[in-house]
Formats: C-alpha cells, structure tokens, sequence
C-alpha cells in the first residue's frame, strides 16, 4: 500500500522532534504534528522555564550571602517583568532552533490537533493522513483536583510562566518535585509562601527517605508555612483575595493557589482508544519492550507510557526506537536502571540508583548504608544555615554502590558524574581508592568510611 508518510508522529516535544529528525536522517517521509507549540512541555512550560526561574532566584541568596566574603551590595529589587519578558525572548528562541533543525532534517510540520483514526491513519484539522507508522508522543498536561472553586480560581504550572506579577502571598499546592521547586522559587523571589500537602512528607517513594526529611527540615528554615497532613476543600474569591478552606476548617489568604498534584496523560483526547490502543484507568498507554502498542502499527514514547516521566527518557526513546525501526539496530534499547534525576529545590536534590527502603527490599540486610550532613564551606562566612546531605547504599556482598543521593548545593552536576560510576558497576572500594578533589562537597562521597546501618 503506498502511503503519505512512512512515519507519522503526534506531538512535537522532546521525544517527538528526536525521532522524527533521526528518522528523516535515515531516509524517512516524516510527518509530524503539533497543535501548541515546538519542544513540548520541557521547552515551553517546564523544565527550561522553570530552571530559568530557579537561577533567577538564587541570585537572592547570592547577594545576601556576598555581605560575608566582603561585598557591600546596595539595595536590590527584583523586577518580575523583566523576568518573564527575557524568559519568553529564550523559549521563543528555542522555538526557532526547533523549527530550523525539523526544517533541515526534511520532516513536514503540520500545525494542528491531530487525532487517531485508524492504525494507519490521522486526521489534522480535516484533512486525512495515511502512514505505515503512527507515534505518538504527546505528553501530558497537569491536572486540578475536584476541590471546588479550583477550576475558577486555582492555577496550574502551566499557568506560572505567564504570571502578570509576582504574588505577595502564594499557597502552593503538592508537594512532589513541582511543588516543592515553585515553593523555593516564589520565597526567594520574595513571595510570602504556604506549601499545603495531604501527606506528612515531602515528594514520593520513588526518593530516599533521609532525602525527604532533610530537603523538609531546610525548607523549614526558610520561612516556608507547611500545613501537612491536610488539604484544601473549597477555594472562593473575596475583596480581591483567595480564601483556601483547610480540612480542619482554617482559612488560609493567597493571591495565587497553584495546584502541583500530578498531570495526565494526553491520550484519551486522540482517539487511541477509539481504534482499540490498550489505555490504562489513568489513561496511559501500554506499550511492550520495543514501545509498540497492542495494536501493531502504533507505538508510543515519553510520558504517556507512565515508564520514567523525564524528558531525558522521552528523547532516549525516540532515537532508540527509530534505530530499531529504520536504521538497522534491532537490539538498541535504552536502560530503565540507574537514571540520574535532579529536583531543583532550595536545596537542591540529585539522585541515581535505588532508595535505601528499594535496596533493603531488593536486597534484604546485604546493604551497607553511609551517610553525612554538613556544613557547606561555601557558606562558612555567610550568614546561612543550610546543611548538605550525601548518601551512599551499598551491596555488602559485592561492593558495588547501587544508590546515591545527595540534597545540597550544586547536587544535579555532581551527580551526573556519579552516575556514570553507578553505570559501571562502580564499588565502594573505587570511591575509597579515587582522590578527591579539594575543596569540594563533591569529596565527601569518595570521603565517607563510617556506616550508619541504622
């Protein structure tokens, strides 16, 4: 059968525009089709954005902490504005990156929501399109709980980067990576900030716990208000101001109400299900070692597969799966073991490797735990009580470090070199055996000797 394209992609994110600039590399007629705007989620409304912001507000910290090693700094002023205007010049920019090298790699860019129609066919604003392959790479978006007076009145992440002004008073709903990353933005940014989450910790179970407790404990010093253990059943507008009612019946004022509480696949809207794709209750697609669906022209990648919701992953995927299908590496797989991951919050996190409740789990009593809290000597002539965390779980038969975990300062970049170690099967005799360099905090992990199996 002669088809339009040979491969058929829907959604132009990170995954997306990976597989479809490597397919049309190999040859491939390419079609690929975005209703909102190139680079996904990441570029335009997550994780650039977000880490734009996060340099924005540490320099908060970097003037007043400049007191201490001799600097006299006037009075400072943040200008919101400005921020979200240079903001918007970078994503427009980026946009433009992503336009050229689709542009230049021969894929054909089709502006518009596209929708399944059948294993062979999409539908874009009309006009049908045949493929022999469909991926579909689309994403997801955040989701707002049934709390009333949420949909009225409550933002989204989404809805961050587009803020007019900065809020005096923002309450901050959720406490996984979201939330606890625009918490530490908005208070260093000067925000009064109220993070309210229905459990008594922060992120999830996919962290170590000594990594929860410590990032809460700093955050604490922060002048943060955490009300845990609870939540918001009604939100209203009064005289110009949000009244959030708690569970206990208190009354909490805010400006803003951003709910982070988790996001959903965009799947259900494209008609997956329509033509028989196998969804879970949440709307995720089910896909098999090779991302093919159960229907056998489909595939699927990135976050919508409920796998490892990184945009890392999402861009591993695609180019893993377009090798496989066209350029002749049937074997190339990428690795669900040991992804480094960072959570940039004040502190910030960075992780690779199993939890120690994941290990024990795994491993039983095998496991050798070391672990150190500090003072980073990047504050010791500032006036800043910030701790640093580092953590080490290790196999005792084999000696192979098989977690590590650190929350303090410069963690993503210090991390991502420890994870190649990780990857390599790394011991802990060749952390004690590598010289560290000095003076770092990145030394205290080649440094540790003691256990603490407690």
């Amino acid at each position: 059968m002669e088809y339009d394209f040979d491969l058929f992609v829907i959604g132009a994110g990170s995954g997306g525009v990976r597989a479809s600039r490597i397919a049309a590399g190999y040859g491939v007629k390419v079609g690929l089709a975005e209703k909102q705007y190139l680079g996904g989620t990441c570029v335009n409304v997550g994780c650039v954005p977000k880490k734009l912001m996060t340099f924005a507000a540490s320099y908060a910290h970097h003037i007043e902490d400049a007191k201490g090693f001799g600097w006299t700094i006037g009075q400072s002023q943040h200008d919101w504005k400005a921020l979200i205007d240079a903001k918007d010049a970078e994503i427009e920019r980026l946009n433009g990156i992503y336009k050229n090298m689709l542009a230049n790699a021969g894929v054909d860019l089709i502006w518009g929501e596209a929708k399944v129609i059948d294993p062979h066919t999409v539908e874009v604003k009309g006009k049908k399109y045949s493929a022999e392959r469909i991926l579909v790479a689309t994403g997801g978006k955040p989701n707002t709980p049934n709390v009333e007076g949420a949909a009225e009145h409550a933002i989204t992440s989404d809805d961050v980067f587009y803020l007019e002004q900065l809020p005096e008073r923002i309450i901050v709903v959720g406490a996984g990576y979201i939330g606890v990353e625009f918490a530490g933005i908005f208070n260093r940014l000067g925000s009064k900030v109220t993070l309210v989450h229905r459990r008594d910790e922060l992120l999830n179970k996919g962290f170590d716990s000594d990594v929860n407790a410590f990032l809460l404990d700093e955050m604490r010093k922060q002048d943060i208000d955490f009300k845990l253990s609870t939540e918001i059943t009604s939100i209203e507008k009064k005289d110009g101001l949000l009244h959030a009612t708690m569970a206990n019946g208190e009354i909490l004022l805010a400006d803003q109400i951003l709910y982070a509480t988790g996001r959903d696949p965009i799947t259900k809207e494209i008609g997956l299900a329509d033509i028989g794709v196998k969804l879970n209750a949440q709307g995720y697609v089910h896909v098999n070692d090779h991302d093919q669906t159960n229907v056998p022209s489909v595939f699927a990648i990135g976050d919508i597969t409920d796998r490892a919701q990184l945009t890392p992953v999402a861009i591993g995927e695609g180019h893993a799966l377009v090798d496989r299908l066209y350029g002749g590496k049937p074997d190339r797989h990428i690795s669900y073991d040991n992804i480094p991951t960072a959570v940039f919050s004040n502190p910030p996190i960075g992780t690779v490797g199993l939890t120690e409740d994941a290990a024990r789990e795994k491993y039983g009593d095998d496991i050798d735990i070391y672990r150190s809290k500090f003072g980073s000597m990047r504050f010791s002539l500032a006036d800043r009580d910030e701790k640093t965390l580092m953590k080490l779980v290790v196999q005792r038969s084999t000696d192979k470090v098989v977690g590590l975990h650190m929350v303090g300062q410069d963690s993503a970049e210090i991390v991502q070199g420890f994870a190649v170690a990780l990857i390599s099967g790394a011991t802990k005799t060749d952390f004690d055996t590598t010289i560290g360099v000095h003076p770092t905090a990145a030394e205290e992990f080649v440094t540790m000797r003691q256990k603490v199996n407690t």
